[in-house]
């Protein structure tokens, strides 16, 4: 038995994925939006203290004759304010662009979520605009006025709160400058994706997995899907959980997390009487169009795997990135050595199952981390020696049932090696296992 199979599991708190929230991470029109309709409210609340300021001059000295020397100072800094940011916020949208063409080239359109998703550069860009549009508006604001008799309003509080904007623009500026050349950077990338695999892989732990689920009777109902075609990212567990029960059944869903389902495929198959509608478990599948790190166990080898054969085509030519990719991989794979595999089964709160949900097994993750870089790196030495480590490393501490595939693995790297190497000296030295590939 298992670490993950012995003693009581604690209780699972399941956090659906909300499509809305998701749509506003990946969006960049939500932060900029709030920014601007706070800078609104901000420059009518600096207008109303400016003609506080003036009137409450007027009440205790009669005149206004400091506030107009200030006056024309404070316009030419808001002026110059407004005129400035406009082309800041150029230089923010091109550096971000550039970042985005970058990482797409070098990694792989997958790590493109990490830029997207990225507060510190939604922050700058948000707050860039707001000062802009700030000062903007304290602009049509202005008291053109040079009568002291006729003056109401100099811009005290706003030029203060513009150049208050001014600095936090530009701190912002300048870590978001380091935020984006770290995320060029492949080490951070590949850390990042492993940080978030390593997340996902600690929940998996802590879902109510077993081994032998109850199995599909020959009668059972297959309901098609009859939502929007897409990647299914999540599904709302505690909703079918009603439905199954409602209904007396036991659901038994057919894709994983992660797959593309379209109109019409089958979806969910039901053991018992009286079938619910396909457009009401429709509606508790969170379907997108493209692959989220949440409970996807998949997702994470499926980057790294993709930044590896991107470093080793022949545009990239980059055999030690791939080793980078090839260490996390080793770490995922030490990770899941000693779990249980098995389609998890999900009970309601009287102990009876109600959805068995599938997900990846041992042997299906092990081909997906090895087949591909394999493949694509069988003639760069320091990428086998580094998998051949790899093999050796997961060998050594796997308990039994875990090795078949591993030792596989071994023996199609191999195969794949000696294809490519005519010379034997120059295969032995490419089957070497070294942690380092080549140093």
């Amino acid at each position: 038995m298992t670490d993950r199979q012995a003693g009581p599991r604690p209780p699972v708190r399941y956090r659906p994925l909300s499509p809305l929230r998701e749509h506003l991470r990946e969006s960049f029109w939500f932060a900029p939006l709030l920014a601007c309709l706070a800078a609104v409210l901000l420059a009518g609340l600096a207008a109303e203290l400016d003609e506080a300021v003036v009137s409450r001059s007027v009440a205790e000295t009669g005149s206004v004759e400091e506030l107009l020397r200030f006056n024309s100072a404070a316009k030419s800094v808001v002026s110059t304010v407004s005129s400035a940011m406009l082309t800041f916020i150029g230089v923010v949208f091109s550096i971000s662009l550039v970042s985005l063409q970058m990482a797409a080239s070098q990694f792989s359109p997958r790590v493109l979520r990490l830029y997207v998703r990225s507060r510190l550069t939604k922050a700058t860009f948000s707050v860039c605009l707001a000062t802009f549009l700030f000062a903007l508006l304290v602009q049509f604001s202005y008291d053109d006025s040079t009568d002291p008799a006729k003056l109401t309003s100099v811009p005290v509080f706003s030029s203060v709160v513009a150049v208050l904007l001014v600095v936090l623009s530009l701190g912002l500026f300048v870590l978001y400058v380091q935020a984006t050349l770290r995320l060029l950077r492949v080490p951070h990338v590949i850390d990042r994706v492993a940080g978030e695999s390593i997340t996902v892989l600690l929940q998996y732990r802590l879902m109510p997995a077993e081994p032998a689920p109850p199995a599909v009777p020959d009668d059972a109902y297959t309901l098609l899907h009859e939502g929007r075609p897409g990647v299914l990212r999540d599904v709302n567990i505690r909703r079918l959980l009603r439905i199954a029960r409602k209904h007396d059944a036991v659901l038994h869903l057919v894709p994983r997390i992660g797959d593309f389902i379209a109109p019409g495929t089958p979806i969910v198959r039901v053991a018992g009487e009286g079938p619910p509608r396909s457009r009401r478990i429709a509606q508790a599948l969170n379907v997108g169009v493209d692959r989220t790190m949440h409970q996807d166990l998949s997702f994470g080898f499926r980057q790294l795997v993709d930044i590896a054969i991107r470093a080793l085509s022949p545009a990239v030519n980059d055999p030690t990135t791939a080793v980078q990719a090839v260490d996390r991989i080793h770490q995922l794979l030490a990770m899941l050595l000693h779990e249980s595999f098995g389609d998890l089964c999900h009970r309601d709160r009287q102990g009876a199952v109600r959805l068995v949900e599938p997900v990846p097994g041992w042997s299906s993750i092990v081909d997906l981390a090895f087949t591909e870089i394999r493949l694509c790196g069988a003639g760069h030495p320091q990428v086998t020696r580094r998998l051949a480590a790899a093999l050796e490393d997961l060998l050594r501490i796997a308990p039994e049932p875990r090795r078949p595939e591993l030792v596989d693995q071994q023996e199609l790297l191999v195969r794949a090696v000696t294809r490519e190497q005519g010379d034997p000296e120059v295969l032995a030295f490419a089957l070497r296992p070294d942690r380092q590939g080549i140093g």
